[in-house]
């Protein structure tokens, strides 16, 4: 999957933010810069965790930036990562709701997309690849973590 990402050029890293706003819009860039998403989908997501609070802090360190599948300003189904030296604050003074690893989700294919979130939870379940994920600086790092931790085994 990561190996995906770097190749589709759907990934970013970034040192910090002035506010999560500002997050979510860099996040998103990479998906905005081939279309995959417009800024109609950014300022959905945005208008969505003003509205019902960071729901997509999905555990410490991790936010899944998204709204609904067909959501409007959506021309593809795909995964966008961030990394933030920095983390971003969603709620001041609760660390649970802080967040450095960005997956930017979007969706107009149901099945790709339960692929992709199968993909991203094989992942994220995985304490050692977070972990790696969090240290990462570059696209190099991505596809290095990628082939230690999730390229099929070769058949000799």
């Amino acid at each position: 999957m990561l190996k995906e990402l770097v190749a589709k050029k759907h990934t970013c890293f970034h040192q910090r933010f002035e506010s999560w706003q500002a997050a979510i819009q860099a996040g998103c860039q990479p998906l905005m810069n081939d279309n995959t998403i417009t800024q109609a989908y950014v300022d959905l997501v945005i208008k969505c965790v003003n509205d019902h609070g960071p729901y997509i802090v999905i555990a410490p360190d991790i936010a899944m930036p998204h709204s609904t599948e067909g959501a409007d300003g959506v021309n593809d189904t795909a995964i966008g990562f961030m990394k933030v030296e920095e983390p971003v604050h969603f709620e001041p003074g609760n660390p649970e709701k802080d967040a450095r690893l960005f997956f930017t989700l979007a969706s107009v294919n149901h099945e790709k997309h339960l692929e992709n979130m199968m993909n991203l939870m094989n992942v994220l379940m995985n304490e050692a690849i977070v972990a790696e994920l969090l240290k990462a600086t570059s696209d190099a790092d991505l596809i290095r973590i990628h082939d230690q931790y999730l390229s099929e085994p070769q058949v000799l």
